[in-house]
């Protein structure tokens, strides 16, 4: 099957700050963005203006931290809302911890219910949400709270990138699953001495990402993301000592993917 191009331009892919280092944000294309991390801070205005759509993994700061600031740079240039998709008990989250009136204005019914800044629209796994030939497909994760990953697909070819999980079978089943798969981000946090941390808060070791490797059928390129600050290398060169013959990279901030 043939399609549009989709390109998706890395904003950050880290783990925590510090010096060059940004959270995860993900711009698809001029009108879409995959996470609110800092990342999306570098933004330009214009930029930010064309925002239609916003996709959030997950309620955690490093992933919608930028989302109240978006909104309020871009509110009085736009003349509709800017569609926020999330999960239910994100959305729950967000009404509650963010836009609550006081940590920050509720933008979803501000200048006036009927026409806010923002509005809410809730996804479920397995559900595509398409833009012409683009779809956006929440998939399975397994965090600390409730979460997703997300398949981008512009007709032709996917992105992944899995949100922030620890190992889950139904995850690794649903790669399986789509036959364009092309390139894989995935999150890899905390180094093997960690393990019970990151058991506790749901993210993946070196070890635990080799064994959702073993299970991938696809000949994807794994590019490696979310890896605690200070910690890169030794992050690498562990997930080196488990991978075998499956290449693998890490993901830099400013990086470009066409599909």
């Amino acid at each position: 099957m043939s399609g549009v191009r989709m390109k998706i331009r890395v904003l950050g892919c880290d783990g925590g700050l510090g010096g060059e280092r940004r959270t995860v944000s993900l711009r698809v294309d001029d009108d879409i963005l995959i996470d609110a991390g800092s990342g999306a801070g570098d933004l330009a205005l214009d930029e930010i203006v064309r925002i239609d759509h916003i996709f959030l993994t997950h309620s955690h700061l490093d992933h919608i931290a930028l989302l109240p600031m978006l909104i309020d740079a871009a509110a009085e240039y736009r003349s509709k809302p800017v569609t926020v998709h999330a999960l239910p008990e994100t959305i729950v989250a967000l009404r509650e911890c963010v836009f609550d009136g006081r940590l920050w204005p509720d933008y979803s019914a501000i200048p006036s219910p009927d026409a806010p800044y923002f509005r809410y629209s809730p996804i479920a796994v397995g559900t595509p949400v398409t833009f012409g030939e683009r779809r956006i497909t929440p998939l399975p994760a397994r965090h600390s709270v409730p979460g997703v990953g997300y398949q981008m697909d512009s007709g032709s070819a996917a992105f992944v990138y899995s949100g922030d999980t620890t190992l889950d079978e139904r995850f690794w089943a649903a790669l399986n699953r789509i036959p364009e798969l092309k390139h894989l981000m995935i999150e890899c946090t905390f180094l093997d001495a960690h393990a019970a941390i990151a058991e506790r808060s749901g993210h993946m070791t070196p070890a635990l990402l080799a064994l959702g490797l073993q299970r991938l059928e696809k000949p994807a390129e794994v590019l490696i993301a979310h890896m605690e600050s200070g910690r890169e290398e030794a992050m690498l060169a562990e997930i080196a000592s488990h991978v075998r013959g499956r290449p693998f990279r890490r993901l830099l901030r400013g990086e470009i993917f066409e599909l």
